[in-house]
């Protein structure tokens, strides 16, 4: 009798084991959000039913903020808890969609990697939960009295600049992030309203809500109508019909190709024959970074992803993956591979090679493929959060030479010269003996011979960028002086470029002019260094820094005159007196004037929420 009792027991341990796991093993298998909305919620669905539509991607993206929102009021997650979760939410859109005679086929074309919904710190600024939000942010913000309980349109405005305010704060702490203003958008509607309601998630998200909520009906009526029609139709219409079709998707696909193939005959042609320059097959660059694997992930940007990669033979190389090819990414990726195959300097990143690959599943995908910088980015390498040991007096001293030498030969070695529109410490790269080179040139221009060039598309990382180019648009060889100057005081101080913490002078340019002015140029130098050098040569490289870095253009040297102030070869003139400080309010531009591309984003920021949401 007892050995039946004990069989019993054990078969019932083993019983509800068995139901336990499997429960486990089907919420793990399920997406975290009920997106059941997406079918009852009335959202406007023409712009997917159109085959041509254009703005589908950002309304499904609009959509997919509904669940976030709700999952974050759920959850304290601004994103879906991992890779799998992500996945399975897309896949489950797509199943929804398909019920609403909308192809899809949308959800990859729109979303190709489930990875951009998944957890990660590198999103901004390490945040993840809404804990790690308010020790940013604060329990209050900005957006709380802006946003909170959603009243209607006329709210809409304030609320969109509050959100604007919160992305300064987030990016003056890490300027790299990438989703922080989709994250405000995210606790604005999760958190401050109903992420439901109409008002909110129209103003907010920006997703186009139906005129009627009886448009479905009388879309599905149409529907059956235009069915009932088709099937009355003779069997030879259908069939011509058919082979009509046919002929325009092989149409299409054959125009694709040949668009493809003159795109990389155009940039083969565009390479120099003596540039050494390597045409990597897809396939190689894969094996070498085991499938572009996480693990070999070594950084991120708005325009790219680096991947760290051992070639066959074992070079060590490094990676770049193109993202945004829809805007300006082929332009960036083709005037890039250009301009690197022109350029020959032991201080600039030179061209290992590139790959441009388009097929049906990956769509288009561009890389470029550089010498392996063990090092990193200086940026990493006088950034304490690194844990890197820090940068000796000689080192920095050489490391600014290098890159005076780098830009010199860009403007001056080169004809025409060029403007590289990005000099900042996260583009410049360390190699194993500590060797400056200037990279990323994404972003150059050739220069016009005796002219300045006007554009209106001006691009750059805030606090880097030179007055004048960021509120005119106005591009000379000065504007890579004053970031150049910027660079200096940064290597010199150990100080952010924005810094809101402590000083009133959030510029690091008004701190240290500040400073100089009033003869405390020691306390400018960063505390690592303080002991280490001659005051005299330290000094000079401050005053020289403060000097490329001035606010008005003429009073700036050219790089080959600072060159050789830090060299010693010529003295340096007398500090001129300078206008109000940049950080001055009245010199600050609204958020809308122009755009900023960090490491993060080089496109336009938008006043509307629609575009913002668009760079997830």
């Amino acid at each position: 009798m007892g050995k039946s009792v004990f069989s019993i027991s054990i078969f019932l341990f083993l019983f509800l084991f068995i139901i336990v796991f499997s429960i486990d093993s089907v919420n793990s298998s399920s997406c975290p959000v009920d997106l059941s909305y997406v079918q009852t919620y009335p959202w406007d669905r023409s712009s997917c039913l159109d085959p041509n539509g254009k703005f589908c991607c950002a309304t499904l993206l609009s959509l997919i903020g509904m669940g976030l929102a709700a999952h974050l009021r759920e959850t304290s997650l601004f994103q879906f808890p991992n890779e799998t979760a992500s996945a399975f939410c897309l896949s489950e859109l797509q199943d929804r969609l398909a019920t609403l005679s909308i192809n899809p086929s949308v959800v990859p074309t729109c979303f190709p990697n489930a990875t951009q919904f998944a957890s990660n710190t590198s999103f901004c600024a390490g945040i993840v939960t809404i804990e790690d939000w308010k020790k940013l942010v604060g329990p209050t913000s900005a957006l709380d009295p802006a946003c909170k309980n959603f009243s209607g349109f006329s709210q809409c405005s304030s609320c969109v600049e509050a959100g604007y305010s919160v992305n300064a704060k987030l990016l003056s702490i890490q300027p790299n992030s990438t989703k922080c203003f989709y994250f405000a958008v995210l606790y604005a509607t999760g958190i401050l309203n109903d992420p439901k309601d109409e008002a909110a998630v129209a103003c907010i998200l920006r997703l186009p809500i139906s005129s009627s909520k009886t448009k479905n009906s009388s879309s599905n009526n149409r529907t059956i109508k235009l069915v009932i029609g088709l099937l009355g139709a003779l069997l030879g219409f259908l069939l011509a019909s058919g082979l009509i079709i046919l002929y325009r998707k092989w149409n299409k696909k054959r125009k694709q190709i040949a668009l493809h193939e003159q795109f990389v005959s155009n940039l083969q042609a565009s390479v120099l024959p003596n540039s050494g320059a390597k045409w990597f097959h897809v396939s190689e660059l894969e094996q070498a970074t085991n499938g572009f694997s996480q693990n070999n992930l070594i950084g991120q940007g708005a325009s790219g992803i680096v991947y760290k990669g051992t070639l066959r033979h074992g070079n060590l190389v490094a990676v770049k993956q193109i993202l945004d090819l829809d805007t300006k990414g082929d332009e960036d990726f083709t005037n890039e591979v250009e301009i690197i195959s022109k350029i020959r300097h032991r201080n600039l990143l030179s061209l290992r090679g590139c790959c441009v690959t388009s097929d049906d599943s990956s769509g288009k995908r561009r890389f470029l493929v550089y010498d392996y910088m063990p090092n990193g980015t200086l940026s990493d390498n006088i950034s304490i959060s690194h844990k890197r040991k820090q940068l000796t007096w000689p080192q920095r001293k050489k490391i600014i030479v290098d890159v005076a030498k780098g830009i010199a030969y860009l403007h001056y070695g080169l004809k025409p010269g060029i403007y590289h529109r990005d000099i900042k410490s996260t583009n410049i790269l360390l190699d194993s003996e500590l060797n400056a080179k200037v990279a990323d040139f994404g972003l150059a221009k050739q220069s016009l011979e005796g002219h300045s060039h006007l554009t209106t598309r001006v691009a750059g990382t805030f606090g880097y960028l030179a007055p004048e180019y960021a509120l005119y648009g106005q591009l000379t060889e000065k504007s890579d002086v004053y970031s150049f100057g910027i660079v200096i005081l940064e290597l010199m101080s150990g100080r952010k470029v924005l810094d809101t913490s402590t000083s009133p002078f959030q510029l690091i340019t008004d701190w240290a002019w500040v400073l100089a002015k009033s003869g405390k140029v020691d306390e400018i130098f960063d505390e690592f260094i303080r002991a280490e050098g001659a005051r005299a040569v330290m000094e000079r490289f401050v005053l020289v820094g403060i000097l490329c870095a001035h606010v008005m253009v003429a009073l700036r040297p050219t790089i080959t005159d600072a060159l050789k102030m830090l060299e010693g070869d010529i003295d340096i003139p007398k500090l001129p007196d300078r206008p109000l400080p940049l950080s001055h309010e009245c010199l600050r531009s609204s958020p809308s004037r122009y755009s900023f591309s960090t490491s993060t984003d080089r496109s336009a920021t938008s006043s509307s929420m629609t575009s913002t949401i668009s760079f997830v």
